[in-house]
Formats: structure tokens, C-alpha cells, sequence
């Protein structure tokens, strides 16, 4: 799994059937400073994140073991929306007191 932030959504109102149903959120990948920095990809939400969240997503094949990606055309899926990240202790994120 890797981390991310939604930065919007995408609407395609012609696709393939396999992908109707599904939210597109656009995703930029973070560091470990809770930065932006990679790529920006297009992901499916499979647990209703909204604009400005740091999530959690996953790739590849993994991204199709979802209940609502199974078996579906999908490289990128939101598995999980960041309450609080800690590391050594240390508060890394908490999602109550991130200004967005």
C-alpha cells in the first residue's frame, strides 16, 4: 500500500461497462514528510474518500481484490482513508488537526 491525497475526481461518461458503478478520484502520491511527490494516478474509491484525504491505495493486482474491483479493469484502488499516522512515538498526521 502506498500513501496519497485526494486531489480531485474524474468523470468519464463513456466507458467500458466493467467500470460503471465506480468513483475515480485523482491520487498524488506522498513521501514520507507527507509531501507531494511521485506520480499523479487515477484510482478508484472503494471506501468514499473525499477531496483533500490522505489515503491509503494500493497497485496492480492487488488493486482488483476489493469487493467492488474484483475482476474489474482497475491498476489503482482507495482502500482506506488516514485517521493518524505515528512513528517512534511520534505523530506523523492526524487527520483532525491537518489544515487540507
Amino acid at each position: 500500500m502506498l500513501l496519497g491525497k485526494i486531489i480531485g475526481t474524474v468523470v468519464a461518461t463513456r466507458k467500458e461497462p466493467e467500470l460503471s458503478g465506480l468513483r475515480m478520484m485523482l491520487v498524488q502520491e506522498l513521501n514520507s514528510s507527507f509531501e507531494a511527490a511521485g506520480k499523479i494516478i487515477v484510482a478508484v474509491d472503494a471506501v468514499g474518500a473525499g477531496q483533500g484525504e490522505v489515503v491509503l491505495f494500493a497497485s496492480g493486482s492487488s488493486a482488483r481484490q476489493t469487493a467492488i474491483t474484483n475482476n474489474r479493469p482497475v491498476d489503482h484502488v482507495i482502500m482506506a482513508v488516514v485517521d493518524l499516522v505515528t512513528t517512534g512515538g511520534e505523530t506523523r498526521y492526524d487527520k483532525s488537526t491537518d489544515a487540507g
